[in-house]
């Protein structure tokens, strides 16, 4: 089993926890929350942004994907 990558364990650690701060996001602004898979597809993107902007930036992904969520829902 890999461990990184976009099949690995990190990876999906991170797209369930970028899921986490979504739901709880749209449960904070009292917005209905979408679709199984809308929402799962939207933690990916979200991952791979963070992933994509921590690169470029050499910064934490975990600090990226809360400012992420953060300003979604803005």
């Amino acid at each position: 089993m890999a461990i990184f990558g976009k099949n690995g364990f990190v990876w999906k650690q991170e797209v369930a926890f970028a899921r986490k701060l979504l739901v709880w996001r749209y449960e904070q602004s009292g917005t209905a929350l979408p679709d199984e898979a809308v929402l799962s597809a939207h933690a990916q993107k979200v991952v791979e942004d963070a992933h994509r902007i921590a690169k470029k930036n050499g910064s934490n992904v975990l600090e990226i994907l809360k400012k992420q969520v953060r300003d979604i829902k803005k």
